[in-house]
């Protein structure tokens, strides 16, 4: 008769963490795998949903920007509700002032440009035939272009909003609806700041997270705040100083063009582009020699590029540092879900993202997969677990400094 098999004993308690060990691996898998359906989904969710998301972030981003001003009003005895009120008039009024000095001008302006499609043309014809002799092939249809006749538009022109309430009101009712949302929106998280913050900070448990938490809130105002604030001057003296080079060349609404490139320049590396472009044509509109009308981009860029490597980093540095890679994904990424919308918020968002991760610790990918249970161990890892404790699973001084080989760890 064969004896029975023997079958190792293995101790309770080296049981009971072989069990929590499985249960924290599987916890860890269910984790990842929802966390990356999350991250794939909610583009998408971000895309489809932007008249609601759009406005709520871009409001919730100027609301946060307007936190110094209201608590400088509260420091002054303003109650919340009347503080919140002054802040989204002081807000108001800037964007119709922004409205009135670009958005008027420059829809008249570029309502001629079809009456100037034949100074463009002649503006462009050494270009063109330049490239013609490279590229015989296309020559004659590039002829053909040049010596097209220029249609002159049929329909009447359209009066240009000369303020926010006109705006809206000759805008879709989506848009007025989304204005009106993002308004309210802005006001009352103003009006309920105080509250909700003391709020936040009394309901941890501990005064370790309290005080974690403040430090929090107050490192997004600050930095939020303080990056909106040093770039709005950075580019408000950027745009006067193109404005002012451009009246010296003669360029006709300087203070329009002025304007535009200080709003393009809150989009990272492709405003500045699109700014020399637009000027490009307005100088193609405007001369009737194209190397005079490449003096205003050119002055322009020049300008640009000066503020990019000089200014920006030396005073914007101090305060902030961000990777240049990080800010060309954002901006990438939220262009592509909400376009212009989302290039104009996407560093303000990184700046948000970037503080709270700085705070409650970046996710260590490699880590999570490779050492903390996302994937099984292997014999090796459980013989090191084994490693120190004694029969009952506890741990074991003794027997912590020597591995499984015999040899000090």
């Amino acid at each position: 008769m064969e004896p029975a098999p023997e079958y190792p004993i293995v101790p309770p308690a080296e049981e009971g963490a072989a069990t929590s060990e499985r249960r924290d691996r599987l916890l860890a898998s269910l984790t990842l795998i929802a966390g990356l359906g999350l991250a794939l989904g909610m583009p998408f969710a971000l895309k489809l949903g932007a008249e609601f998301f759009m406005p709520l972030t871009a409001a919730l981003v100027i609301a946060v920007a307007l936190v110094p001003v209201l608590e400088w009003l509260e420091r002054h005895r303003v109650p919340s509700g009347l503080a919140a009120l002054l802040c989204v008039l002081l807000f108001l009024a800037i964007a119709n002032i922004a409205i009135a000095a670009i958005v008027v001008p420059a829809t008249d302006f570029f309502q001629m440009l079809p009456s100037r499609l034949t100074r463009i043309q002649s503006n462009l014809e050494p270009l063109l035939d330049l490239y013609s002799s490279l590229e015989k092939s296309i020559n004659r249809l590039l002829r053909q272009v040049a010596s097209s006749p220029v249609r002159q538009p049929g329909a009447a022109p359209v009066a240009p909003p000369r303020s926010v309430l006109e705006f809206a009101a000759t805008s879709a009712p989506t848009v007025i609806v989304q204005v009106f949302f993002a308004i309210l929106v802005v006001f009352f998280f103003l009006s309920g700041w105080t509250g909700m913050r003391r709020q936040t900070i009394t309901d941890r448990t501990s005064f370790d997270g309290a005080m974690a938490t403040a430090r929090v809130i107050q490192d997004v105002v600050d930095d939020v705040s303080a990056y909106l604030g040093t770039i709005t001057v950075i580019n408000l003296a950027l745009g006067g100083a193109v404005a002012f080079a451009l009246w010296m060349i003669g360029m006709p609404s300087p203070l329009m063009w002025g304007g535009i490139v200080a709003l393009l320049n809150y989009i990272p590396y492709f405003g500045a582009v699109i700014a020399a472009l637009l000027l490009a044509v307005g100088g193609l509109m405007t001369f009737s020699d194209v190397w005079v009308a490449m003096i205003a981009p050119a002055v322009m860029y020049g300008l640009h590029l000066i503020e990019a490597n000089v200014v920006t980093p030396y005073i914007v540095g101090h305060r902030l540092t961000i990777s240049p890679l990080m800010i060309l994904v954002s901006l990438s990424f939220w262009g592509w879900v909400w376009g212009t919308a989302g290039a104009l918020l996407a560093v303000p968002l990184l700046i948000i993202l970037q503080t709270v991760l700085g705070a409650a610790g970046k996710p260590d990918i490699a880590g999570f997969l490779f050492e903390h249970g996302a994937l099984v161990q292997g014999e090796k890892g459980r013989r090191r677990w084994r490693l120190g404790r004694n029969a009952d699973g506890e741990p074991d001084p003794a027997t912590a400094a020597v591995d499984t080989q015999g040899t000090p760890a």
